[in-house]
């Protein structure tokens, strides 16, 4: 992991969550090797809002559930980084020399993408498909895709990574 501070060519930006499919990672990792850019992470924490953006922190954000959050969040942060780590580690070659980073976001997770995409100049936000099965349908109808917001409500491309696991193989 580096510091939020790239010198040089803009970073590509990827939508990040727990136990997300892992090409949305690989992806991300082996496009920024291939261009020779820096991959910004970034978790949007859906059970805060966000209080204050400040570009060069974490945006400051107040907990809908303030009693479990400080540990919780850094449990997370953990175990996302561990993700993208080995993501990277899976890389095609020249991502050896990658450099990333984990931002954790608050509120609406396509509105603080967007948000973070203008900040630093991304070129391209990365995101996955949901997960198959009911409950990710569920949410995502009441939600919304943080895909389909993405492409209609800002001017950056959006490349959104499907599941691959055929659907017959999908099922425990």
């Amino acid at each position: 992991m580096t510091s939020d501070r790239f010198s040089g060519t803009a970073p590509l930006l990827v939508g990040v969550m727990p136990k997300q499919h892992p090409e949305v990672l690989q992806t991300a990792a082996a496009l920024a090797a291939q261009l020779g850019v820096p991959l910004v992470c970034a978790y949007v924490d859906e059970a805060s809002y966000l209080v204050e953006w400040d570009p060069a922190r974490s945006a400051h954000r107040l907990s809908l559930h303030p009693d479990a959050d400080d540990q919780e969040i850094r449990s997370l942060t953990s175990e996302l980084t561990a993700v993208i780590e080995a993501a990277v580690a899976k890389a095609p070659a020249g991502a050896d020399n990658l450099k990333w980073t984990l931002r954790t976001l608050a509120g609406d997770p396509a509105r603080a993408l967007s948000q973070l995409a203008a900040e630093i100049n991304a070129p391209m936000i990365i995101v996955g498909t949901s997960e198959r099965g009911f409950s990710h349908r569920l949410a995502e109808a009441l939600n919304g895709s943080v895909g389909a917001w993405l492409s209609h409500h800002q001017s950056r491309p959006v490349l959104v990574v499907p599941y691959r696991m055929p659907a017959h193989e999908d099922r425990p």
